[in-house]
């Protein structure tokens, strides 16, 4: 693997409950917790697309705005280019959050609709200081260009509700690459768009991974967009990682059974594929109230005794792959 521009060990990231004064005069012990990240070990190579793919609520995106420090982390460690990011404040914080950029999934909504295109891919320069005058217009006309608005100059003085969602999301890629940041957060950044608009949107972060030696922390739902897109994917549910590793190696032989319960959900274009089906037990638990040993254990088709007693931990299943599942034992790490 090349060189971590990342590294993360035992993060974890919990929301307290609040709920109104009654309840907390009642309530005795510690308050409760959204357990929204828990206990995440992950490290991101240079020029690396990694893959956090999972159903909703299972903690993708907390994890995302967690690592570029729009959430402070609860516990844990979050080390770039091998320096803890986690005592950054002021000036050296800014400098990070220069390096480390995030694209949300609804372009409409994380655009500032009184600006302008120009506007809004201006913005960063300025806030970090990186370019003045006619250099400033020169640097947001290349970029533009660069993500694939041709002959950038017409889209300068439009506002967002005058663009497609495509033209959107290329104006959000753009905010985010003018200040050619080292690590990219891409949070179902094409989950908006439609299927004609996806492919030149992945194909676009993909060439910019490529050309700039971008490291990509891609967050999806969609598993062919993972495919395509990720050179190693991570699965999480209900906070934790339970399996990761190469894609094509985690898709086409899971180990876990959440994984292999999301990737028997997907849609085959074949009608004469079949599929073994993996029936779930349950809902999704409450991050509040994550059951005891394996999160996953009142659902899991699998489920083997000590599951509901002692949390698995990721076990080396060979060529980077790894799984945390009581069906592949491992003794704990040493505390």
């Amino acid at each position: 693997m090349t060189a971590a521009v990342l590294e993360v060990r035992g993060l974890r990231k919990h929301f307290p409950l609040r709920g109104g004064f009654l309840s907390q005069v009642i309530r005795r012990g510690d308050p409760p917790v959204i357990r929204a990240v828990e206990d995440v070990n992950l490290t991101l190579g240079e020029g690396e697309v990694l893959g956090i793919a999972g159903e909703s609520g299972c903690g993708k995106t907390t994890l995302g705005l967690t690592l570029v420090r729009l959430y402070d982390p609860t516990a844990g460690e979050i080390r770039f280019l091998g320096e803890d990011i986690g005592p950054y404040r002021g000036g050296r914080l800014r400098s990070f959050r220069r390096q480390a950029q995030i694209i949300f999934q609804d372009p409409y909504q994380s655009l500032n609709p009184r600006f302008t295109v120009f506007d809004t891919v201006r913005e960063p320069l300025v806030i970090h200081g990186l370019a003045g005058g006619a250099q400033i217009v020169e640097r947001v006309l290349e970029t533009l260009d660069q993500v694939g608005l041709r002959s950038p100059e017409l889209y300068l003085g439009r506002y967002p509700h005058e663009l497609s969602g495509g033209q959107r999301q290329r104006v959000a890629i753009a905010r985010a690459m003018v200040v050619h940041p080292r690590f990219l957060v891409a949070d179902e950044p094409v989950s908006m768009l439609d299927v004609s608009m996806r492919a030149g949107v992945l194909g676009l972060l993909r060439r910019l991974q490529r050309e700039m030696g971008l490291s990509i922390l891609y967050i999806s739902h969609d598993i062919s967009t993972v495919r395509y897109l990720c050179d190693r994917t991570a699965i999480m549910y209900l906070g934790r990682v339970v399996e990761i590793g190469p894609t094509e190696r985690i898709l086409e032989r899971p180990h876990h059974p959440y994984t292999k319960s999301l990737l028997a959900a997907v849609p085959v274009p074949d009608p004469e594929a079949r599929r073994p089906r993996v029936r779930l037990r349950g809902e999704l638990p409450s991050p509040v109230n994550i059951p005891s040993g394996c999160p996953f254990h009142p659902r899991c088709p699998e489920v083997l005794p000590e599951c509901s007693t002692r949390v698995p931990y990721l076990r080396d299943m060979g060529e980077g792959h790894r799984v945390a599942c009581h069906l592949y034992p491992i003794a704990p790490p040493a505390r």
